[in-house]
């Protein structure tokens, strides 16, 4: 069992590495996410905030989600921050098309970045389910 509570801990900080090193590649604009993340500021809320803040924001978002993944005594409130950014995370397969499909059903390399989330949504599901047994000790 205790190699299980290692596995549980890897997957804690895998989503700390992550979410902080994308979002500070975010902070300092240096993401090779910038291009997709500016396609889909212009399309929904570039009329609310310019978009070097959004960024620097969103970069900080991002470092904050992977800190706490690191927290178990948030795991419950991280998960659902998670699933929020996950959402996010998605809109561009449903809104911008021709940057993440080159046809139906066959994803751009931008496309393959954003599906392979789903695999970070059942690590996601794996820590808060069994978050419970782990933390006990």
């Amino acid at each position: 069992m205790d190699y299980l509570k290692k596995i549980y801990w890897l997957s804690r900080f895998s989503f700390f590495i992550i979410y902080f090193w994308f979002g500070i590649l975010k902070i300092f604009q240096i993401s090779p996410a910038e291009e997709l993340v500016k396609h889909l500021f212009e399309l929904t809320i570039s009329e609310l905030v310019n978009f070097e803040l959004f960024c620097f924001v969103f970069g900080l978002f991002e470092c904050f989600i992977g800190i706490l993944w690191l927290i178990p005594k948030v795991t419950k409130q991280i998960f659902y921050i998670y699933l929020f950014h996950f959402l996010l995370t998605l809109l561009p397969l449903l809104l911008l098309l021709s940057d993440s499909w080159n046809s139906f059903f066959i994803p751009t390399l931008v496309g393959q970045y954003i599906i392979k989330n789903l695999a970070l949504l059942s690590l996601a599901l794996y820590i808060y389910f069994t978050s419970s047994l782990y933390e006990r000790d």
